[in-house]
């Protein structure tokens, strides 16, 4: 049986791991048989931050950005993936997601970090960002008892 601390530990992780998994799974579900124009607005708009991406034909890059939502989905659904694990493929996600907020012309409003209307869409993504990071931090933690946790790097300059 799990103790109580993994319980406390689960228990803070249910409702993030519920709402960014039931919605990365609803979007990679509704890319997944995407029409061709569709997929090929999808894969304009990537590709002009992203390049690289333009040398995929744009139906499976599509169905690849599919995959990968389903797969982030999946790892927050399923408790037995660690929150750290979890945390990992949301937050690269979220980095990814952030890049093309960050780079791609008319998402921010001239010489800021503030969104523009059409930016929104994608300065959301920080917040999936913290979430990733805060599993993260929540799956290291809870591994290293709660003095590590509390401390903490600082706790070796503390015992000299």
């Amino acid at each position: 049986m799990a103790s109580g601390s993994a319980w406390r530990s689960a228990a803070r992780q249910l409702p993030l791991r519920l709402t960014v998994g039931a919605f990365f799974l609803d979007s990679g579900l509704s890319k997944r048989h995407a029409d061709q124009a569709t997929a090929e607005r999808l894969q304009q708009f990537a590709t002009a931050t992203y390049p690289f991406l333009g040398k995929l034909d744009a139906r499976r890059f599509t169905r690849q950005l599919s995959t990968e939502e389903i797969a982030v989905a999946a790892a927050l659904l399923l408790p037995v993936v660690p929150a750290a694990v979890a945390g990992t493929a949301l937050t690269a996600f979220s980095c990814g997601t952030l890049g093309l907020y960050l780079r791609t012309p008319g998402m921010r409003r001239e010489g800021s970090l503030r969104p523009t209307e059409p930016g929104t869409v994608l300065a959301k993504d920080v917040w999936l960002l913290g979430i990733g990071i805060a599993l993260i931090a929540e799956g290291v933690t809870r591994h290293r008892g709660p003095a590590a946790s509390t401390l903490g790097p600082w706790r070796g300059m503390l015992r000299r």
